[in-house]
Protein backbone atom coordinates (compact mmCIF):
# COMPACT_ATOMS: atom_id res chain seq x y z
CA UNK A 1 0.00 0.00 0.00
CA UNK A 2 1.51 3.56 -0.77
CA UNK A 3 1.88 5.62 1.80
CA UNK A 4 0.37 9.12 1.79
CA UNK A 5 4.09 11.01 1.24
CA UNK A 6 4.80 8.86 -2.04
CA UNK A 7 0.85 9.37 -3.29
CA UNK A 8 0.14 12.09 -5.33
CA UNK A 9 -3.00 13.75 -4.39
CA UNK A 10 -3.95 15.01 -7.68
CA UNK A 11 -4.28 11.85 -9.12
CA UNK A 12 -6.85 10.62 -6.89
CA UNK A 13 -9.12 9.09 -9.78
CA UNK A 14 -6.62 6.37 -10.32
CA UNK A 15 -6.29 5.08 -7.02
CA UNK A 16 -8.02 2.03 -5.60
CA UNK A 17 -10.63 2.24 -3.39
CA UNK A 18 -8.12 0.79 0.27
CA UNK A 19 -5.58 3.44 -1.12
CA UNK A 20 -7.96 6.37 -1.11
CA UNK A 21 -9.11 5.08 2.69
CA UNK A 22 -6.07 5.20 4.10
CA UNK A 23 -5.14 8.59 2.25
CA UNK A 24 -8.56 10.17 3.91
CA UNK A 25 -7.51 8.54 7.33
CA UNK A 26 -3.93 10.28 7.36
CA UNK A 27 -5.61 13.68 5.73
CA UNK A 28 -8.04 13.36 8.93
CA UNK A 29 -5.20 12.09 11.05
CA UNK A 30 -3.55 15.59 9.96
CA UNK A 31 -6.52 17.94 10.49
CA UNK A 32 -6.92 16.34 13.73
CA UNK A 33 -3.41 17.64 14.87
CA UNK A 34 -3.23 20.74 13.68
CA UNK A 35 -2.40 23.43 16.22
CA UNK A 36 -4.95 25.57 14.62
CA UNK A 37 -8.81 25.08 14.65
CA UNK A 38 -10.39 23.59 11.15
CA UNK A 39 -13.62 24.27 10.42
CA UNK A 40 -15.50 22.95 7.31
CA UNK A 41 -19.30 23.81 6.19
CA UNK A 42 -20.57 22.77 2.96
CA UNK A 43 -22.07 25.36 0.42
CA UNK A 44 -25.32 26.04 1.91
CA UNK A 45 -23.33 26.83 5.01
CA UNK A 46 -24.36 23.17 7.05
CA UNK A 47 -21.62 22.45 9.12
CA UNK A 48 -19.91 19.27 8.00
CA UNK A 49 -16.25 18.84 9.70
CA UNK A 50 -14.37 20.64 13.13
CA UNK A 51 -11.59 19.67 14.64
CA UNK A 52 -10.04 19.09 18.19
CA UNK A 53 -8.45 21.93 18.22
CA UNK A 54 -11.41 24.16 17.09
CA UNK A 55 -13.00 22.22 19.98
CA UNK A 56 -10.16 23.40 22.53
CA UNK A 57 -10.20 26.81 21.15
CA UNK A 58 -14.15 27.48 20.90
CA UNK A 59 -15.50 25.70 24.00
CA UNK A 60 -17.96 24.48 21.53
CA UNK A 61 -18.55 20.07 21.05
CA UNK A 62 -18.28 18.94 17.52
CA UNK A 63 -21.49 16.76 18.52
CA UNK A 64 -23.54 20.00 19.04
CA UNK A 65 -22.23 22.08 15.67
CA UNK A 66 -22.71 18.93 13.39
CA UNK A 67 -24.90 19.59 11.21
CA UNK A 68 -26.06 23.10 12.16
CA UNK A 69 -26.33 25.78 9.44
CA UNK A 70 -24.09 28.93 10.19
CA UNK A 71 -26.80 31.11 10.21
CA UNK A 72 -28.89 29.90 13.22
CA UNK A 73 -24.99 29.24 15.23
CA UNK A 74 -25.07 33.19 14.34
CA UNK A 75 -28.42 34.25 15.28
CA UNK A 76 -28.17 32.18 18.63
CA UNK A 77 -24.93 33.63 19.34
CA UNK A 78 -22.89 30.37 19.44
CA UNK A 79 -20.61 32.20 17.09
CA UNK A 80 -20.19 36.86 17.12
CA UNK A 81 -20.30 36.76 13.25
CA UNK A 82 -19.27 34.00 10.73
CA UNK A 83 -16.78 34.24 8.03
CA UNK A 84 -18.77 31.38 6.26
CA UNK A 85 -21.79 33.35 5.49
CA UNK A 86 -19.51 36.39 4.24
CA UNK A 87 -17.26 33.59 2.13
CA UNK A 88 -21.43 32.97 0.78
CA UNK A 89 -21.98 36.26 0.03
CA UNK A 90 -19.09 37.87 -1.18
CA UNK A 91 -17.44 34.40 -3.09
CA UNK A 92 -13.86 35.54 -1.99
CA UNK A 93 -11.69 34.89 1.10
CA UNK A 94 -11.89 37.21 4.32
CA UNK A 95 -10.31 37.21 7.36
CA UNK A 96 -12.13 38.45 10.96
CA UNK A 97 -11.43 38.82 14.69
CA UNK A 98 -13.66 36.96 16.83
CA UNK A 99 -13.76 36.10 19.96
CA UNK A 100 -15.41 33.03 22.21
CA UNK A 101 -17.08 32.28 25.98
CA UNK A 102 -13.64 30.02 26.55
CA UNK A 103 -12.27 33.76 26.71
CA UNK A 104 -10.43 33.00 23.67
CA UNK A 105 -9.54 35.80 20.81
CA UNK A 106 -9.11 34.35 17.28
CA UNK A 107 -8.24 35.18 13.95
CA UNK A 108 -10.39 33.61 11.68
CA UNK A 109 -9.85 32.88 7.63
CA UNK A 110 -12.37 31.39 5.81
CA UNK A 111 -11.41 29.98 2.34
CA UNK A 112 -14.47 28.85 -0.23
CA UNK A 113 -13.79 25.71 -2.77
CA UNK A 114 -15.39 26.30 -5.74
CA UNK A 115 -16.64 22.75 -8.75
CA UNK A 116 -16.08 23.48 -11.86
CA UNK A 117 -19.15 25.74 -12.52
CA UNK A 118 -17.87 28.30 -10.35
CA UNK A 119 -20.31 27.06 -6.99
CA UNK A 120 -19.07 27.04 -4.12
CA UNK A 121 -19.48 23.75 -2.60
CA UNK A 122 -17.55 23.90 0.72
CA UNK A 123 -15.85 26.92 3.12
CA UNK A 124 -12.81 25.76 4.83
CA UNK A 125 -12.52 27.99 7.46
CA UNK A 126 -8.64 28.36 10.02
CA UNK A 127 -8.93 29.40 13.67
CA UNK A 128 -5.86 30.47 15.03
CA UNK A 129 -5.52 31.31 18.64
CA UNK A 130 -4.05 34.80 19.39
CA UNK A 131 -5.27 35.04 22.79
CA UNK A 132 -1.46 35.42 23.60
CA UNK A 133 -0.35 37.64 21.58
CA UNK A 134 -3.56 40.18 22.49
CA UNK A 135 -2.58 39.55 25.98
CA UNK A 136 0.86 40.71 25.30
CA UNK A 137 0.16 43.72 22.96
CA UNK A 138 -2.27 44.44 26.13
CA UNK A 139 0.86 43.85 28.69
CA UNK A 140 2.89 45.83 26.05
CA UNK A 141 0.28 48.86 26.08
CA UNK A 142 0.00 48.54 30.27
CA UNK A 143 3.99 49.13 30.15
CA UNK A 144 4.20 51.49 27.58
CA UNK A 145 1.19 53.41 29.80
CA UNK A 146 3.51 52.60 32.88
CA UNK A 147 6.47 54.10 31.12
CA UNK A 148 4.61 57.14 29.99
CA UNK A 149 3.19 57.59 33.51
CA UNK A 150 5.97 56.93 34.88
CA UNK A 151 8.37 59.38 32.56
CA UNK A 152 5.43 61.88 33.23
CA UNK A 153 5.91 61.94 36.88
CA UNK A 154 9.62 62.08 36.83
CA UNK A 155 8.96 65.16 34.74
CA UNK A 156 6.43 66.89 37.27
CA UNK A 157 8.66 65.84 40.18
CA UNK A 158 11.80 67.80 38.13
CA UNK A 159 9.30 70.48 37.25
CA UNK A 160 8.20 71.08 41.20
CA UNK A 161 11.66 70.80 42.18
CA UNK A 162 13.14 72.78 40.04
CA UNK A 163 10.01 75.74 40.05
CA UNK A 164 12.20 78.11 41.64
CA UNK A 165 14.24 80.57 39.22
CA UNK A 166 17.82 79.62 41.10
CA UNK A 167 17.81 76.28 41.32
CA UNK A 168 20.05 74.94 38.43
CA UNK A 169 20.18 70.86 39.27
CA UNK A 170 21.25 67.87 36.51
CA UNK A 171 22.90 66.03 39.36
CA UNK A 172 21.16 62.70 40.88
CA UNK A 173 22.82 63.26 44.16
CA UNK A 174 21.20 67.36 44.32
CA UNK A 175 18.19 66.40 43.00
CA UNK A 176 17.81 63.77 46.09
CA UNK A 177 18.63 66.35 48.24
CA UNK A 178 15.81 68.72 46.58
CA UNK A 179 14.07 66.01 46.86
CA UNK A 180 14.32 65.42 50.83
CA UNK A 181 13.94 69.42 51.14
CA UNK A 182 10.52 69.52 49.30
CA UNK A 183 9.15 67.33 51.88
CA UNK A 184 10.63 68.79 54.55
CA UNK A 185 9.04 71.72 53.55
CA UNK A 186 5.19 70.37 53.98
CA UNK A 187 6.15 69.48 57.71
CA UNK A 188 6.63 72.79 59.91
CA UNK A 189 9.54 71.59 61.65
CA UNK A 190 13.40 73.23 61.98
CA UNK A 191 15.55 72.69 59.88
CA UNK A 192 19.86 72.64 59.53
CA UNK A 193 21.41 73.28 56.43
CA UNK A 194 25.06 71.80 56.51
CA UNK A 195 27.65 72.51 53.81
CA UNK A 196 30.38 74.68 52.31
CA UNK A 197 30.85 78.04 51.54
CA UNK A 198 28.98 78.87 48.36
CA UNK A 199 27.11 75.58 47.97
CA UNK A 200 23.73 76.99 47.97
CA UNK A 201 22.39 77.18 51.13
CA UNK A 202 20.59 80.07 50.71
CA UNK A 203 18.38 78.79 47.69
CA UNK A 204 17.86 75.56 49.30
CA UNK A 205 16.34 77.53 52.51
CA UNK A 206 14.14 79.45 49.60
CA UNK A 207 13.18 76.68 48.05
CA UNK A 208 11.64 75.35 51.64
CA UNK A 209 9.59 78.18 52.30
CA UNK A 210 8.33 78.47 48.62
CA UNK A 211 7.44 74.99 49.31
CA UNK A 212 5.74 75.54 52.40
CA UNK A 213 2.40 76.57 54.23
CA UNK A 214 3.71 79.77 54.86
CA UNK A 215 4.90 80.40 51.10
CA UNK A 216 2.96 83.61 51.18
CA UNK A 217 4.05 85.24 54.19
CA UNK A 218 7.64 86.90 55.02
CA UNK A 219 11.07 85.29 54.16
CA UNK A 220 14.19 87.23 56.16
CA UNK A 221 17.87 86.22 56.32
CA UNK A 222 19.44 86.88 58.64
CA UNK A 223 23.43 86.59 58.53
CA UNK A 224 24.77 85.98 61.89
CA UNK A 225 28.31 86.69 61.20
CA UNK A 226 27.60 89.83 59.41
CA UNK A 227 25.77 91.61 62.66
CA UNK A 228 28.02 93.33 64.98
CA UNK A 229 28.19 91.59 68.61
CA UNK A 230 27.01 94.39 70.54
CA UNK A 231 24.02 95.28 67.79
CA UNK A 232 22.74 91.51 67.26
CA UNK A 233 20.51 91.18 70.28
CA UNK A 234 18.67 94.26 68.97
CA UNK A 235 18.99 93.12 65.44
CA UNK A 236 17.06 90.13 66.09
CA UNK A 237 14.48 90.55 68.89
CA UNK A 238 14.45 94.80 68.89
CA UNK A 239 14.25 97.05 71.17
CA UNK A 240 11.91 99.24 73.84
CA UNK A 241 12.02 103.42 73.76
CA UNK A 242 15.02 104.85 75.22
CA UNK A 243 17.30 100.89 75.40
CA UNK A 244 20.24 102.56 75.36
CA UNK A 245 21.78 105.51 73.85
CA UNK A 246 21.88 106.59 70.37
CA UNK A 247 18.58 104.23 70.07
CA UNK A 248 15.54 105.10 68.52
CA UNK A 249 13.34 106.89 70.23
CA UNK A 250 10.07 105.07 69.30
CA UNK A 251 12.04 101.87 69.87
CA UNK A 252 12.75 99.15 67.09
CA UNK A 253 10.81 95.77 66.02
CA UNK A 254 13.24 93.11 66.06
CA UNK A 255 13.70 90.55 62.51
CA UNK A 256 12.03 87.72 64.72
CA UNK A 257 8.82 90.06 65.06
CA UNK A 258 9.08 90.64 61.22
CA UNK A 259 9.06 87.39 60.36
CA UNK A 260 5.88 86.48 62.36
CA UNK A 261 4.22 83.67 60.42
CA UNK A 262 6.76 83.57 57.93
CA UNK A 263 10.28 82.17 57.75
CA UNK A 264 13.34 83.28 59.42
CA UNK A 265 16.65 81.75 57.93
CA UNK A 266 20.05 81.97 60.45
CA UNK A 267 22.60 81.77 58.04
CA UNK A 268 26.12 81.10 59.50
CA UNK A 269 24.52 80.13 63.13
CA UNK A 270 27.93 79.03 64.35
CA UNK A 271 28.70 82.32 64.57
CA UNK A 272 26.22 83.60 67.01
CA UNK A 273 27.87 84.40 70.31
CA UNK A 274 26.73 81.53 73.15
CA UNK A 275 24.85 84.45 75.39
CA UNK A 276 22.94 84.85 71.65
CA UNK A 277 22.59 81.02 71.52
CA UNK A 278 20.46 80.79 74.88
CA UNK A 279 18.22 83.45 73.57
CA UNK A 280 17.99 81.78 70.49
CA UNK A 281 17.35 78.76 72.24
CA UNK A 282 14.41 80.26 74.40
CA UNK A 283 12.66 81.43 71.15
CA UNK A 284 12.53 77.64 69.88
CA UNK A 285 11.50 76.23 72.84
CA UNK A 286 8.86 78.57 74.06
CA UNK A 287 7.75 80.28 71.14
CA UNK A 288 8.53 84.20 72.35
CA UNK A 289 11.07 87.05 72.53
CA UNK A 290 11.62 89.90 74.86
CA UNK A 291 13.09 93.33 73.48
CA UNK A 292 15.90 94.58 74.79
CA UNK A 293 14.98 97.18 77.35
CA UNK A 294 11.45 95.45 77.38
CA UNK A 295 9.81 93.74 80.15
CA UNK A 296 7.04 92.03 78.62
CA UNK A 297 7.20 88.13 76.47
CA UNK A 298 6.23 88.51 72.85
CA UNK A 299 4.66 85.57 71.18
CA UNK A 300 6.16 84.66 67.65
CA UNK A 301 5.07 82.30 65.42
CA UNK A 302 8.30 81.55 63.46
CA UNK A 303 9.61 78.84 61.48
CA UNK A 304 13.59 78.87 61.61
CA UNK A 305 15.80 77.58 59.31
CA UNK A 306 19.58 77.60 60.33
CA UNK A 307 22.95 76.94 57.94
CA UNK A 308 26.21 76.80 58.62
CA UNK A 309 29.43 75.64 56.95
CA UNK A 310 30.95 74.84 60.40
CA UNK A 311 31.40 71.71 62.17
CA UNK A 312 28.61 72.35 64.99
CA UNK A 313 29.55 68.77 66.68
CA UNK A 314 32.91 69.67 67.04
CA UNK A 315 32.40 73.51 68.39
CA UNK A 316 29.73 71.57 70.91
CA UNK A 317 32.78 69.50 72.25
CA UNK A 318 35.13 72.75 72.53
CA UNK A 319 32.29 74.66 74.62
CA UNK A 320 32.21 76.99 71.43
CA UNK A 321 28.64 75.73 70.53
CA UNK A 322 25.73 75.11 73.49
CA UNK A 323 24.96 71.65 73.01
CA UNK A 324 20.67 72.26 73.75
CA UNK A 325 20.83 74.44 70.95
CA UNK A 326 22.90 72.32 68.19
CA UNK A 327 20.03 69.49 69.04
CA UNK A 328 17.28 71.90 68.94
CA UNK A 329 18.46 73.26 65.23
CA UNK A 330 19.41 69.77 64.35
CA UNK A 331 16.02 68.49 63.83
CA UNK A 332 16.45 67.76 60.00
CA UNK A 333 19.69 67.95 58.68
CA UNK A 334 20.11 68.61 55.46
CA UNK A 335 23.71 68.54 53.64
CA UNK A 336 24.37 70.23 50.85
CA UNK A 337 27.06 68.37 48.27
CA UNK A 338 30.38 71.14 47.27
CA UNK A 339 29.96 71.14 43.69
CA UNK A 340 32.88 68.64 43.42
CA UNK A 341 31.26 65.95 44.50
CA UNK A 342 28.09 67.31 41.92
CA UNK A 343 29.93 67.86 39.00
CA UNK A 344 27.07 67.17 36.36
CA UNK A 345 25.43 70.48 37.62
CA UNK A 346 28.75 72.40 36.47
CA UNK A 347 27.88 72.72 33.01
CA UNK A 348 24.30 73.22 32.96
CA UNK A 349 25.07 75.65 35.71
CA UNK A 350 27.94 77.44 33.80
CA UNK A 351 25.63 77.49 30.98
CA UNK A 352 22.93 79.41 33.20
CA UNK A 353 25.14 81.93 34.33
CA UNK A 354 26.60 82.29 30.74
CA UNK A 355 23.08 83.37 29.86
CA UNK A 356 22.29 85.26 32.55
CA UNK A 357 25.46 87.53 32.59
CA UNK A 358 24.79 87.51 28.12
CA UNK A 359 21.14 89.30 29.45
CA UNK A 360 22.81 91.44 31.85
CA UNK A 361 25.88 92.88 30.00
CA UNK A 362 23.79 92.30 26.62
CA UNK A 363 26.49 89.83 24.92
CA UNK A 364 26.60 86.66 22.74
CA UNK A 365 29.18 84.76 24.15
CA UNK A 366 29.49 80.90 24.42
CA UNK A 367 31.93 78.91 25.84
CA UNK A 368 34.20 76.70 23.94
CA UNK A 369 34.29 72.83 24.23
CA UNK A 370 37.83 73.12 25.80
CA UNK A 371 36.96 75.64 28.19
CA UNK A 372 34.01 74.14 29.52
CA UNK A 373 36.36 70.96 29.99
CA UNK A 374 38.42 72.72 31.61
CA UNK A 375 35.43 74.20 34.17
CA UNK A 376 34.31 70.58 34.65
CA UNK A 377 38.04 69.31 36.11
CA UNK A 378 38.11 72.11 38.28
CA UNK A 379 37.89 71.52 42.05
CA UNK A 380 35.80 74.83 42.62
CA UNK A 381 36.39 75.28 46.48
CA UNK A 382 34.55 78.44 46.58
CA UNK A 383 31.35 76.07 44.86
CA UNK A 384 28.62 77.73 43.30
CA UNK A 385 29.12 81.16 43.90
CA UNK A 386 32.96 81.19 42.88
CA UNK A 387 31.67 79.66 39.39
CA UNK A 388 29.35 82.53 39.11
CA UNK A 389 31.84 84.60 39.40
CA UNK A 390 34.29 83.64 37.24
CA UNK A 391 31.51 83.19 34.62
CA UNK A 392 30.40 86.96 34.73
CA UNK A 393 34.53 87.75 34.79
CA UNK A 394 35.22 85.97 31.22
CA UNK A 395 32.17 87.32 30.34
CA UNK A 396 32.85 90.65 30.26
CA UNK A 397 36.77 90.43 30.08
CA UNK A 398 36.66 87.71 26.87
CA UNK A 399 37.70 89.49 23.73
CA UNK A 400 35.83 87.33 21.28
CA UNK A 401 32.36 85.85 21.10
CA UNK A 402 33.49 82.11 21.90
CA UNK A 403 35.15 82.09 25.56
CA UNK A 404 38.55 79.98 24.89
CA UNK A 405 40.06 77.60 28.03
CA UNK A 406 42.60 80.83 27.32
CA UNK A 407 39.98 83.33 29.06
CA UNK A 408 39.45 81.41 32.02
CA UNK A 409 41.38 82.59 35.15
CA UNK A 410 44.83 81.11 34.71
CA UNK A 411 45.05 81.08 38.54
CA UNK A 412 41.80 79.66 39.26
CA UNK A 413 41.53 77.14 36.73
CA UNK A 414 44.63 76.23 34.96
CA UNK A 415 46.38 75.92 37.81
CA UNK A 416 43.99 72.62 38.49
CA UNK A 417 45.05 71.40 35.09
CA UNK A 418 48.73 71.66 35.18
CA UNK A 419 51.71 71.66 36.98
CA UNK A 420 50.33 73.38 40.12
CA UNK A 421 47.35 70.26 40.61
CA UNK A 422 50.76 68.14 41.07
CA UNK A 423 51.80 70.25 44.29
CA UNK A 424 48.17 70.49 45.77
CA UNK A 425 46.50 67.12 44.44
CA UNK A 426 48.77 64.23 42.89
CA UNK A 427 52.21 63.45 44.25
CA UNK A 428 52.53 60.03 42.70
CA UNK A 429 53.38 60.73 39.21
CA UNK A 430 56.81 61.36 37.76
CA UNK A 431 58.12 64.84 36.59
CA UNK A 432 58.37 63.67 32.97
CA UNK A 433 54.31 62.44 33.06
CA UNK A 434 53.78 66.15 35.07
CA UNK A 435 55.95 68.21 32.10
CA UNK A 436 54.08 65.81 29.69
CA UNK A 437 50.60 66.87 30.90
CA UNK A 438 51.31 70.31 31.21
CA UNK A 439 52.66 70.18 27.02
CA UNK A 440 49.20 68.55 26.33
CA UNK A 441 47.46 71.05 28.17
CA UNK A 442 49.98 74.11 26.52
CA UNK A 443 49.36 72.45 22.78
CA UNK A 444 45.78 71.89 23.35
CA UNK A 445 44.56 75.42 24.34
CA UNK A 446 47.20 77.31 22.16
CA UNK A 447 45.54 75.06 19.04
CA UNK A 448 41.79 75.80 20.51
CA UNK A 449 42.56 79.39 20.52
CA UNK A 450 44.40 79.67 17.39
CA UNK A 451 42.38 77.74 14.90
CA UNK A 452 45.33 75.88 12.51
CA UNK A 453 48.18 74.57 13.59
CA UNK A 454 50.58 77.08 12.01
CA UNK A 455 49.11 79.74 14.60
CA UNK A 456 49.22 77.50 17.42
CA UNK A 457 53.00 76.54 16.95
CA UNK A 458 54.03 80.29 16.40
CA UNK A 459 52.51 80.93 19.60
CA UNK A 460 54.36 78.32 21.08
CA UNK A 461 57.57 78.92 19.58
CA UNK A 462 57.68 75.94 18.01
CA UNK A 463 57.76 74.02 14.70
CA UNK A 464 54.31 72.89 13.00
CA UNK A 465 55.83 69.70 12.25
CA UNK A 466 56.45 68.94 16.24
CA UNK A 467 53.65 70.11 16.87
CA UNK A 468 51.58 68.06 14.85
CA UNK A 469 53.57 65.18 16.32
CA UNK A 470 53.12 65.74 19.77
CA UNK A 471 49.54 66.38 19.44
CA UNK A 472 49.06 63.31 17.65
CA UNK A 473 50.62 61.57 20.23
CA UNK A 474 48.96 62.72 22.90
CA UNK A 475 45.52 62.15 21.63
CA UNK A 476 46.94 58.74 20.27
CA UNK A 477 47.42 58.51 24.59
CA UNK A 478 44.07 59.45 25.47
CA UNK A 479 42.32 57.33 23.15
CA UNK A 480 44.62 54.37 24.28
CA UNK A 481 43.52 55.27 27.92
CA UNK A 482 39.80 55.07 27.01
Amino acid sequence: MQTIHQFDLCDLDNADTDTLKATIRRLYDIIECSYDGIYITDGDANTIFLNRSYEKITGMKKKEMIGKNMEYLEKNKFISKSGTLMVLRSKRSITIQQSFKTGKKVLVSSSPIFDDDKNIIMVVTNVRDVTELYELKEQLEKNKELTQKYYSQVAAMRNQLLNFSDIIVEDEKMLATLKASEKVARVDTTVLLLGETGVGKEVIAKYVHKNSKRKDKSFIKINCGAIPENLIESELFGYEKGAFTGANKEGKIGLFELADTGTIFLDEVGELPLDMQVKLLRVLQEGEIKRVGGIKNIKVDVRVIAATNRNLEDMVRKKAFREDLYYRLNVIPITILPLRKRRADIEPLAKYFLQMFNKKYDFNKKISSGAMESLKRYEWPGNVRELKNIIERVVIMSTGNNILRSDLPIKEIWSNNGVHQINSVNMNITLKQAVENLEKNLIESAFEECGNVRSAAKKLGIDASTLVRKRKKYNNRTMLQK
